[in-house]
Parts: C-alpha cells; structure tokens; sequence
C-alpha cells in the first residue's frame, strides 16, 4: 500500500468517527448517497460516504433492503441504448477510447458502486452479508437476481487463490475462531468443546481453514483431516470418544472426512478444490509417509433417489423400510442390496445437462477424484440413516491421475471409478439380467471396515 492511500485510510477511518458525524449524514437518504459515492471525489469523502450506506443498509428492516435492492436493480442497471451506441461506435472505429466506452457501458452502475462500498472499513464482510439478504429475497423476487451476478462476478475476482490464506487450526487457536468451527460445521456437528477437542487435540488429527485477509476472523471453509492406517469406511469409528491415536510411524493415509463452507453469503464461490489441493501439498511435504489420499463422504441425495423408485422395486421398499427403524441390525440382510444401489446411483444417476445426481460426488468428481469404495453402515447417526441409510463412500486423490480424471469428468462427464466400484456395477447389471447375483461378501468387508486399501 502507498503511503498517501495507508494516509487516506486512516483519515477516512478517523473521520468516519468523528462525534455527530454519523448523525449529520443519516438525514440523506440512502439513494441520494449512492449517486454522490458514484460521482468523482477524493478517496477520503468517498470512504465516509461508502461507510455511511452501509451504516444505513444495516439498520434497515426487510422491506427497507427490498426496495433497496429493487433500486439497484432498476436504477443502476445497464442503459441498452447507450450499449447498442457504443457497441455501433467500436464496431466502426476499434480504437481504445471506443473500446473504453463499450466496457463501461456493458457494466452495470452498481458494480462499481459495490467496489466503492468496499472502501469502508470492514465493508468485505458486510458486503458477504448484503449477499446472503439478496439470496433470500431472491426466492420471491427473481428479477433481483440481474444484482447477484454483479455480486458473484466481483466476489469471484477478491476472493481469488491469490488473496486466500491457509491457517492451520489446533487446540491452540483463539476462541472465537474454534467457536466458528463448532458453529461453521455442516457435515457431521460438533457437539461441544469435548467433541471438537478429539478432532484437534491428537497427533493424527488436523484441521485447515482459508481466511480472507479483509475477514481475519471468518473462516471461509475448512477441512477436518484424519491420519490413519488404511483407509477407514465408518465415520463413527473414526470420531469415537476413547479411540486409540495412531502413531506418526503407522499412517499412511491421510482421510479428509468433513469439508464446510462457511459463508453463505459466499454461495457459488469456489473454495473447495483449491483447499483439497493446497492441504495435499503442505501433508505431502510435512508427512512423507503419507501415500493415500483420500475422502469418507457422505452420500446425501441417496435415499430421496431410493424413495423415488421404490414404487416400481419391491426391495428397494424393504430397504427403506429397514432404514426407517434407524437400527443397524434390521438394516444388515439389506446391506448388499444397499453398496449395489450407492454404486449405481453415484455413476448412473444423472441431472439433465449430464452431470452426477449426488452434490458431493459432483465437487471430488469435478476435482479429479476416483470414486474408490463404497461402505454400509458408514455413518449410523440418525442423519446418516436419513440421508444416506448409512452408505458413505471414498474418493481417491490419485495424484498422478487427477488432472486426467478432471479434464475427462469436464469434457465427456465420465466418472472414473475403481476396480471394485466397476465390479458392483457389473453385479447390478447381472442382477437386472435375470442371473445368480455375485455379490455376497464376508461380513468385515461389507462393512468397510477391514482398514485395507484396495486402490484401483
């Protein structure tokens, strides 16, 4: 930063707190300040006035942020007259002062208008949270949505891999950020401090989070990572209360059980795939021993998809039925039927443009994972019975093949898949066939609890 932009900064801050100063400047309305922000002025009246409508937007009650969003939508959109004219005027001369004409008309007023906000102190994190009020109000007002992509585009832009940092979270991370933790959680919940303790505190154990250096105490997303020996198929084995910590000189793999995003206002911003990425590499580096890498996920949209066809296969009812009771021992004669039905649903299923039903196989997929195993009574918490009826699967971060896997997932949306997923495939089209089906295992096995790794 120069020192005359660090001078501006400062004194905007300063005369942003000035006694009276925010009183004087609440009696304009908040409309008239966005024209006066938008017209040309130094850095420091900008800043006041940047800080004064965010003052004003916060304490507006739902209906005040409706209508301030139907303004920025209507007043502050794209002029298409003044478009067309200077897309005329660059078709016929493409020098650079027509080119600079085009870009501004193409832009709506309000994205500059939002970049100008963010002058203020603090402005980033109320900005995310203007979002998340424009999300909501969305749902019944769709025309709105002409703001998101403002939104969405310069959000994509500040909140790039360059500017993101990684912060290692331990037992030694201030409160306030292990309280977002608990609080951020959203795959499998934090039940208290006890809880997150045994996620932190062992040397098999570790968590990273990206910050933004505008939102030092928000974490954006984080990611909960288990050492161990093997790969593990039950989530419950891996978070139980008393377990044993698996020495440094035992892990081979490193399993990345709980990915959660946590600003909602954020939507649609990517974080994960960059996460993963960077996690791999600082592992790699700190743990050589460390070979595998690897997911324990859940499957959340499987037994909607089960509910769907259950009318039409008689089984599939049972199942349902079974997992209904929430016990693992009504579940269990159904627990082959169950591994066959996840594998089919995860490479079969299909949304309309192609891609992968299930959102979680979509995001590793689309990262260039391998979809490796699939587990039975993975997850029995009462969620897992209710999404999932307990099934959780494995995605494999095979370095060498993940770009290939990636691209070949993007181009022809095919999911790459292990010898054993394509063997549970093979056994679902026996099955449809009408012949013996193959696909009765040892107990252990069915399980997914045997520790081995049987890589593709």
């Amino acid at each position: 930063m120069s020192r005359m932009a660090f001078f501006a900064d400062l004194m905007g801050t300063l005369f942003a707190r000035r006694p009276g100063n925010a009183a004087a400047l609440s009696r304009v309305p908040v409309t008239e300040l966005c024209e006066t922000l938008l017209s040309p002025q130094g850095e420091v009246s900008g800043m006041q006035r940047a800080r004064e409508i965010l003052t004003q937007y916060r304490a507006m009650d739902d209906e005040g942020k409706r209508a301030f969003f139907r303004h920025l939508a209507e007043e502050f959109d794209i002029d298409p007259e003044k478009l067309i004219e200077a897309a005329a005027l660059y078709r016929d001369n493409r020098d650079p002062a027509s080119f600079t004409q085009l870009r501004r008309e193409t832009e709506p007023r309000r994205q500059e208008l939002l970049r100008r906000l963010n002058q203020a102190p603090g402005a980033t994190e109320e900005l995310v949270r203007m979002r998340l009020d424009l999300l909501a109000m969305m749902k019944d007002e769709p025309d709105l949505s002409r703001i998101d992509h403002d939104f969405a585009h310069l959000f994509a832009s500040w909140f790039n891999r360059g500017f993101l940092v990684l912060r290692h979270i331990d037992w030694g991370t201030p409160a306030n950020i292990l309280e977002k933790i608990i609080e951020y959680e959203a795959v499998h919940a934090i039940n208290d401090w006890n809880d997150l303790q045994r996620r932190l505190r062992p040397g098999d154990r570790r968590c990273f989070a990206f910050f933004h250096p505008a939102m030092p105490e928000e974490p954006l997303i984080f990611v909960e990572v288990a050492l161990c020996k093997g790969v593990p198929g039950s989530i419950q084995w891996l978070l139980a209360d008393g377990r044993e910590t698996v020495p440094d000189s035992d892990f081979d793999t490193a399993v990345f059980y709980s990915i959660s995003n946590c600003q909602e206002g954020l939507r649609g911003i990517s974080f994960g795939n960059s996460l993963i990425k960077q996690v791999v590499e600082d592992l790699r580096r700190d743990l050589p021993q460390i070979r595998t890498f690897v997911t324990l996920s859940p499957v959340p949209g499987l037994t909607r998809h089960l509910r769907a066809v259950a009318g039409e296969r008689p089984e599939v009812a049972a199942l349902l039925e079974a997992a209904d009771a929430k016990d693992p021992g009504a579940l269990t004669p159904h627990l082959p039927l169950l591994k066959k039905l996840t594998a089919d649903y995860l490479v079969n299923v299909k949304r309309p443009n192609g891609l992968p039903a299930d959102p979680v196989a979509r995001f590793h997929l689309g990262n260039g994972a391998l979809l490796h195993e699939v587990h039975v009574l993975g997850d029995t918490s009462a969620n897992g019975f209710r999404q999932s009826c307990t099934a959780m699967v494995n995605y494999l971060y095979d370095l060498p093949k993940v770009e290939e896997n990636n691209e070949n997932f993007v181009r022809d949306k095919t999911v790459a898949i292990s010898k054993s997923v394509r063997s549970l495939l093979a056994q679902n089209r026996s099955s449809e066939n009408g012949e013996a089906p193959g696909w009765l295992e040892a107990p252990q096995k069915l399980l997914g609890l045997s520790g081995s790794q049987n890589r593709s």
